[in-house]
């Protein structure tokens, strides 16, 4: 008896409102079902909390972090007040981004049990299925309603599906068990002969508004991309492990010509010989597999990275003398659009190895024919030369800031057409995900060739009107004679400090990290903490390249382009010892403590809770260290619910200022050292619109 379907994306408007409401229902509880039926293949607990590779987390986090990630959405966007336990969503609020492979991630955290994130997940459960179950709904859903941060939950977990499923792959064998419900394929035979086939030219047309109300989409996939695609050669079939098989023979790992820079620099750290995948016992090949190793299978697509695939189409290009190389994102359309394929179906099976329809694994090479070729769509995703860029119109989500910008910074490249293991939004038509080059996923590649060199958009410039106009703020000119705030307040800060201990510093609410680079001047380690990840990613920018660009409006349409670098502001020689961390203030992790100054600028009257972090902050402070507190005490119930300002109002008749609850709070534990300094500040908007606000400082030492 077949299985059913593992069910598709639901689409966003229909004549039934209750259908539509049962549909997302199911979508939830068997995307959830699927996802831990995935943790059914790890032996013990103890592989929960071993890491399968050290540049991500054990795999306990991935188990609690897609449930808690409903409800810091849900909590985001005003649908639900009470949290189920602020301990745990603070723990599995942020995940780890693939670092760069020389970046080993020691960090200690008190991970739960097991048995604890499973009962937060039931808990979970039972939370959104009442939402499901009560909240009006209004068809269609839309980007801006209530249901969107709902289906964002459940593509985000069916995201963490797959690469889950990866890092139990790279899991060690003793770790993993066989499951009846994730058995892969069995089928292999002799390898076909790759070929070429040629391409007519076409325009590709990509992208989608946000009236567009077919499938849920993520921030990447909005906005509107048009080109001209000239005539190129694509390879017929994936590249199976036979066809690269004298690649590796050929010495093309330790053959330095071959590598583009980064790659090379890669595979020398790593010594990699071969793909991460196979393995060599006895002298001969097997292939590790999620559960299991068997021989290998030659027809089946090959597993690399970016710089593999790449580092093959340059020794293929010198082999033959043609213009061998990957496809861009927009010959991938080509390829789709000359295939004539379509959505997977809702109801029967996808027309390649997609969306758990067949394997838990790949399959034969020769398998599943789109037109002229096999596995435009399935099987295995497939790399491009692309990075990751905006369409033009793109905008963030407000629930989700951090989804794609952090990879617009030319260092992660788009994988195209789905894995075996790709579902919901995954595998749609739509769909732009992106790994650092050196990250593995169950990804391969097809290769064309193409007197057309390879278009690469560039992302360099950030172009959010908010990020440049803080970009500015913090890095830009000044104006007014009025002089850079966040360098201002480091200085203050430094000064008050005296004679005290300079180890640690804290910078709460660092947004760009300005204030953060400024302390790295006195303080051994500075730490920066902003809700926002879009943020902190200018920090990060600049740390990482040295350079932040970004353009700022003049009048109406016309920008000016901006260029700062760390060397030119003269703190090129301060960023090792800074870090950035994307956190929630009022729910910091237990690791942000010892400090011996916190630096909190123009952040309380933007918190939901304020008291809530002044009460708790002593607790991350040393005895004798120092707390800084800056604000406009600009109130406003957007952002903090009247019950819960700690001032800037009457009480008992008398005017109540936020100094007053400032001293009625910190009182217990600190003593006000300075107090009622006025710093001035100025934003640019425009060329010819400012603002001009005062923030007032104090300084409060920590006494017990």
């Amino acid at each position: 008896m077949s299985q059913p379907l593992f069910q598709r994306t639901p689409l966003l408007d229909s004549n039934d409102i209750s259908l539509k409401r049962e549909e997302i229902r199911n979508y939830f509880h068997t995307t959830l079902d699927r996802y831990e039926l995935l943790f059914e293949t790890l032996r013990d607990d103890e592989a929960y909390y071993t890491k399968p590779i050290t540049l991500r987390h054990p795999l306990i986090f991935y188990l609690g972090h897609t449930a808690t990630f409903f409800v810091n959405k849900l909590v985001l966007a005003g649908l639900i007040t009470e949290r189920i336990d602020p301990r745990l969503e603070s723990i599995f609020a942020v995940g780890v981004d693939e670092m760069s492979w020389d970046d080993l991630d020691s960090t200690h955290y008190d991970w739960p049990s097991v048995d604890e994130v499973r009962s937060y997940r039931k808990s979970m459960r039972v939370l959104i299925d009442e939402l499901i179950t009560t909240m009006p709904l209004t068809l269609p859903i839309s980007w801006e309603g209530n249901w969107w941060p709902i289906l964002m939950g459940i593509e985000h977990e069916r995201i963490h599906l797959e690469t889950s499923s990866v890092l139990i792959r790279q899991h060690a064998l003793h770790f993993v068990q066989s499951h009846p419900d994730w058995q892969p394929c069995k089928k292999s035979g002799a390898a076909p002969q790759n070929e070429l086939v040629h391409v007519d030219a076409g325009t590709i047309e990509i992208g989608k508004s946000k009236s567009d109300h077919q499938h849920y989409g993520w921030d990447n996939e909005y906005g509107f991309h048009t080109a001209d695609i000239p005539a190129f050669q694509a390879s017929k079939y994936l590249v199976s492990n036979q066809e690269y098989l004298p690649f590796v023979e050929a010495n093309g790992y330790r053959t330095e010509s071959y590598w583009q820079e980064e790659g090379r620099s890669w595979q020398k750290f790593t010594q990699a010989e071969y793909p991460a995948f196979w393995i060599r016992k006895d002298n001969t090949w097997h292939l590790r597999l999620m559960t299991e190793e068997i021989p290998m299978p030659w027809d089946w697509p090959v597993e690399v990275n970016y710089h593999e695939a790449k580092a093959f189409c340059n020794w293929k290009a010198a082999a033959t003398k043609q213009s061998v190389r990957l496809p861009t994102e927009d010959e991938w359309y080509r390829l789709y659009d000359a295939a004539q394929l379509s959505e997977v179906s809702m109801h029967t099976k996808a027309c390649g190895n997609l969306h758990l329809d067949y394997y838990a694994s790949s399959c034969p090479v020769t398998e599943f024919a789109h037109g002229d070729f096999f596995d435009i769509v399935g099987n295995v995703w497939q790399w491009t030369e692309t990075p990751t860029y905006p369409f033009a119109g793109f905008d963030v989500h407000p629930l989700y800031d951090d989804f794609t910008t952090p990879t617009f910074d030319n260092q992660h490249n788009l994988i195209k057409g789905g894995s075996w293991i790709a579902c919901g939004n995954e595998s749609l038509r739509s769909s732009r995900y992106a790994f650092r080059r050196h990250f593995f996923q169950h990804a391969g590649f097809r290769y064309v060739v193409s007197d057309a060199q390879a278009t690469l958009p560039a992302s360099n410039y950030e172009t959010d009107k908010l990020l440049s106009e803080y970009a500015e703020f913090h890095y830009g000119d000044i104006y007014f004679d009025v002089p850079n705030f966040s360098k201002t307040l480091a200085e203050i800060a430094i000064e008050a400090m005296e004679n005290r201990p300079k180890r640690t510093a804290l910078d709460l609410g660092c947004a760009s990290g300005r204030s953060t680079f400024e302390l790295a001047r006195s303080f051994e380690h500075v730490t920066g903490i902003d809700f926002s990840a879009r943020f902190i990613g200018q920090g990060v920018q600049l740390v990482q390249q040295g350079v932040l660009r970004y353009t700022l409006t003049e009048e109406g349409d016309l920008i000016s382009y901006k260029e700062r670098t760390l060397s030119g502001l003269g703190l090129d020689h301060v960023k090792d010892r800074v870090e950035f961390y994307q956190g929630d203030a009022c729910n910091l992790k237990p690791i942000f403590t010892g400090y011996d100054l916190i630096l909190a600028a123009n952040l309380i009257d933007r918190l939901y809770d304020p008291a809530k972090l002044l009460s708790d902050i002593h607790t991350r402070i040393n005895i004798g260290g120092l707390l800084m507190l800056t604000s406009p005490y600009t109130w406003l119930a957007e952002h903090t619910k009247k019950e819960f300002w700690i001032g800037g109002f009457k009480r008992d008749g008398e005017n109540f200022t936020t100094l007053d609850g400032l001293k009625e709070i910190l009182g217990k534990h600190f003593r006000l050292i300075q107090g009622s300094k006025s710093v001035p500040f100025v934003i640019r908007e425009t060329k010819r619109k400012f603002q001009h606000t005062l923030s007032e400082v104090t300084i409060w030492e920590k006494v017990s």
